[in-house]
């Protein structure tokens, strides 16, 4: 049991100090806000709002493990929300009283279709032509929200079918639907990293992409259909984000790439690649989302949020070193004693 104890101690020091984050903070909102906190409807409009954020986060979290970084995800996700939003606004196919579902659902695949390409062109740039991720995506994010721009002329596009405004405040057995989409979402994505040779594939390539091409992997493949995966999650994202305000913009949900990189480092998740669980990013993204409704429960400042948030990432990134640190070491099993070897002379 002590054996135990100290093997966990040693590999999962991240985690417990995530966890040990999270328990105060709750801690603390049940002995300062525990009527408001947990009020049901309080807790659903927590629900909706880690929704369309999470996908993000997630995605982030795929482009970490590979080594690279999305800073595209935001951009992305506007512009396929647009692409969608296009849809369904009347602007193409007239809207009728019959045709609304059908709209709808063209939409929201448009939204995913989108959402794949801009992906499939990250991963072309840093795969193919092997621009570095933080170069590739940072010219794909200006690329992304200025064909926006030029799209819409920078005004918003409004969405006319209603069922589109029922999915996100629609529920099952209380819990928002598109909740229960990030559930599965992140279900999904967790069996896919952890059981699947693309997974481990994956994992390998940013811990090491030299062992990975003698192993026999396809890095090339591997690069192409992470983020290809990166944008199926952004496609989604962008359907939450036109749903949760009927309409859809250039310029909406800038301060969630920043968020997202919060969630993912708060997370575990190593920046050179190779390291990262999803059972942690859903702690992360549960602390984060608590901290930010419960400050607009206080009527706090946003700066205020920014500041605690930066506080919080310092606070778990020391407390991540000293428990590496302090970890105790595993002492090494008792092997045969080498053979002594015998001395040569020469007379």
């Amino acid at each position: 049991m002590v054996e135990k104890l100290r093997t966990i101690l040693r590999y999962e020091s991240e985690l417990i100090v995530l966890v040990v984050a999270a328990v105060i903070t709750v801690v603390l909102f049940a002995a300062f806000l525990s009527v408001e906190f947990f009020a049901p409807a309080n807790l659903q409009s927590m629900a909706i709002q880690m929704s369309g954020f999470g996908f993000l986060a997630l995605a982030m979290g795929i482009a970490m493990l590979s080594g690279g970084i999305d800073l595209s995800v935001v951009s992305a996700s506007v512009l396929a929300g647009i692409a969608g939003a296009s849809v369904v606004s009347g602007r193409f196919i007239p809207v009728t009283e019959g045709n609304g579902v059908q709209l709808a659902l063209l939409g929201a695949l448009t939204c995913v279709v989108v959402g794949m390409l801009c992906g499939l062109l990250n991963g072309f740039l840093i795969a193919k032509i092997s621009i570095p991720p933080i170069l590739a995506t940072l010219s794909t994010m200006i690329l992304y929200s200025g064909i926006g721009m030029a799209a819409t002329s920078g005004q918003s596009v409004p969405v006319v079918v209603p069922v589109v405004g029922d999915f996100v405040n629609a529920t099952f057995a209380g819990v928002p639907a598109v909740f229960l989409l990030l559930v599965l979402a992140l279900a999904i994505a967790g069996f896919v990293l952890n059981r699947t040779r693309f997974g481990r594939r994956l994992y390998l390539f940013g811990e090491n992409q030299v062992a990975l091409r003698f192993a026999g992997g396809r890095t090339e493949r591997t690069i192409l259909l992470s983020y290809v995966m990166i944008g199926v999650l952004v496609g989604v994202a962008g359907i939450i984000m036109v749903a949760r305000v009927n309409s859809a913009r250039t310029g909406f949900g800038e301060s969630y790439l920043l968020q997202a990189i919060l969630v993912v480092v708060l997370a575990g998740f190593n920046p050179y690649g190779g390291r990262g669980r999803v059972g942690m990013l859903v702690i992360a993204l549960l602390l984060l989302q608590g901290i930010s409704s419960a400050f607009n429960a206080m009527q706090l400042s946003p700066y205020f949020t920014n500041l605690v948030w930066g506080a919080l990432l310092l606070a778990v990134m020391v407390g991540n070193y000293v428990a590496r640190q302090h970890r105790p070491r595993l002492a090494p099993k008792p092997g045969p004693e080498p053979a002594q070897s015998e001395e040569v002379g020469t007379r």
